[in-house]
């Protein structure tokens, strides 16, 4: 073999290796989900409740900002012991709308505050931070503007801390529209697979878990020991669970209770999305997975806080071994005499099988039964999140390489019903950069991949091929789709 092929071999087999221990990480988790039962959340209320600070912070969210209040307003909480913050960084008219809500529940004897910064300066962290200096409450509810909490979610949440050493109670995410469209339903279907299994195994197991960012509970002082909430990725919210976690705090997971959220209606929204979360898990793996490894941790913890750091980097693995997979093809043409080395395909399978098992048990466990409509969910929602690799790919990389960006919040547009519109309201992102046109270059070059492996009679990676081609085009036309209604 020529060195060229030779590295293309060697690149296209480590991916293959990543891709295959993350499956295993993700298979693990499984079997502590289904063998191993969660804490029981106590269900006596406390002599006396202790003091809540809620704290919301909003940027620009005209169209469901007032649905998010009215839900906070009706938590059936102590008032006297209540305290909402509205971090309003905004620069439209959802401050007025703010203002106005606030006055009127002044009124009704709220303790509401509405706090104005003169600057962004660390954008969401740099609100949350900014509003703990005020903050009266013992613990610190977080909630995007998204969310729509139900009226007990104090009562269910506070009595889980037990102990001093608690600092986070997590719930799990609903979604308000799981069925609106493709991309919600496989969205919905993605999330829960991390608010069951993920997030429930890592609990199970005594490993890392993390605060997503909304929808959770703070102990104040937790927050403190910390370092407090830092700017310097974009996921604030892993960063300060790793930090807290790091000094021996203890994170609860609460799954049966469920913070019902908006998810993202349009394509750019959701790459808006995919993008915070991706680069922000690099940079907090850049910042924290030395001082992980070097922790008196057990080696469980580690491994899993591993792959738990760097499970964005699945996306650039994904994505070598789909643009390696070619001249895969025509060095395994050329040269018979290494059939035995190709072989490690098979670990391809294997992982698809220990992600079917994983994606499986997520979905029986929403509904009590999986479905007949598992298969097209699981295989749709596995070509789309192809699709997304070469997208999330640069998002990860930049995280490695620490080139900063701002904080791009996903708009949201109070889409609940079917017959809900979301094409003539604000808040559109740009959509068509290099990365739109090189994913539809990567669908014809797919779509190539196809005909080469038929010309070859080499059938082999015809599915992977397939889900590629169609995956690459279907992101690249609804990008394209959904920035033409601007």
């Amino acid at each position: 073999m020529t060195l060229v092929a030779t590295i293309v071999i060697v690149i296209y087999s480590l991916c293959l290796a990543f891709i295959f221990c993350y499956s295993l990480v993700q298979l693990h988790l499984t079997w502590l989900y289904l063998t191993r039962s969660p804490k029981q959340t106590p269900t006596i209320a406390p002599q006396e409740w202790p003091a809540v600070t809620v704290q919301l912070p909003v940027y620009n969210e005209r169209y469901v900002i007032s649905r998010l209040i009215d839900a906070v307003a009706a938590f059936d909480y102590p008032k006297v012991n209540l305290q909402i913050q509205l971090l309003d960084d905004s620069t439209d008219d959802t401050t007025t709308i703010i203002s106005e809500k606030v006055k009127l529940l002044r009124k009704n004897g709220l303790t509401i505050e509405h706090v104005r910064r003169s600057d962004r300066t660390g954008f969401k962290a740099g609100a949350l931070q900014h509003g703990l200096q005020t903050a009266t409450g013992e613990f610190i509810a977080i909630f995007d503007a998204d969310f729509v909490p139900s009226p007990d979610f104090l009562m269910r949440t506070i009595v889980a801390f037990t102990s001093p050493e608690i600092g986070v109670v997590q719930t799990r995410w609903g979604h308000l529209n799981r069925d609106y469209s493709m991309l919600t339903r496989l969205q919905a279907f993605g999330l829960d697979a991390h608010f069951t299994v993920e997030q429930q195994g890592r609990s199970n197991g005594n490993y890392f878990i993390n605060f997503n960012g909304t929808a959770g509970v703070w102990r104040k002082a937790c927050i403190v020991d910390a370092g407090g909430w830092q700017a310097d990725t974009l996921t604030e919210d892993l960063d300060l669970s790793y930090r807290a976690q790091l000094k021996g705090w203890k994170f609860v997971y609460q799954q049966q209770t469920v913070s019902p959220a908006e998810l993202p209606a349009e394509m750019n929204g959701l790459k808006s999305q995919q993008y915070r979360w991706t680069k922000g898990a690099a940079e907090t793996a850049r910042k924290h997975l030395s001082n992980v490894l070097l922790s008196p941790k057990p080696v469980k913890a580690k491994l899993h806080a591993l792959f738990h750091l760097l499970n964005s980097s699945v996306f650039i693995c994904v994505l070598l071994t789909a643009i390696l997979s070619v001249p895969v093809l025509l060095i395994k043409e050329h040269n018979p005499q290494l059939q035995w080395l190709f072989q490690l395909g098979t670990l391809f399978i294997v992982s698809l099988l220990a992600l079917v098992i994983f994606y499986w048990v997520s979905a029986s466990r929403q509904t009590g039964k999986a479905g007949l409509r598992f298969i097209p969910d699981f295989l749709l929602f596995l070509t789309m999140s192809m699709g997304m690799s070469l997208h999330n790919s640069v998002a990860v990389l930049e995280g490695y390489l620490g080139r900063k960006t701002p904080f791009i919040r996903t708009p949201k547009y109070n889409l609940v019903q079917p017959q809900d519109n979301w094409k003539k309201k604000l808040y559109t992102l740009p959509g068509i950069s290099i990365v739109t046109w090189l994913e539809g270059l990567l669908a014809l070059y797919f779509a190539w991949a196809i005909w080469l492996g038929l010309h070859l009679k080499d059938y082999g990676l015809l599915p992977f091929h397939f889900m590629l081609a169609t995956g690459f085009g279907l992101v690249f036309f609804y990008t394209l789709a959904h920035h033409k209604k601007a």
